[in-house]
């Protein structure tokens, strides 16, 4: 499974690390944060959130990044290019709302 990372970010009171994949037909964009600069905000010293996008909607997302439908690795790369810094996973979420693509998402702390 190609799994791609959009942004990764180490130093001693934080750890990130946001990624990009396909499971079966749907696209994950997943991140975990984990350090003291985690547990100073939300009081726990890990937090994971995730979306997902269902086939059917994901197709609508190719013709957004001006990829060929059906090409997952092209698309992947796309969000890559696209959604890339420290706030990607927020960027992403609000692309998607913003073009009308349905996803759910879940964050756990």
């Amino acid at each position: 499974m190609l799994r791609i990372t959009l942004y990764q970010l180490e130093r001693d009171d934080i750890r990130v690390d946001i990624q990009a994949y396909f499971s079966g037909e749907d696209l994950i964009v997943e991140g975990y944060d984990i350090g003291k600069t985690v547990e100073k905000y939300w009081g726990d010293s890990d937090y994971e959130y995730s979306t997902t996008i269902g086939k059917e909607e994901v197709e609508k997302i190719f013709p957004l990044l001006d990829i060929a439908g059906g090409d997952r690795e092209g698309l992947l790369k796309a969000i890559a290019g696209r959604f890339n810094t420290n706030s990607c996973y927020s960027e992403f979420r609000d692309f998607l709302e913003k073009n009308g693509v349905h996803c759910e998402s879940f964050s756990w702390v």
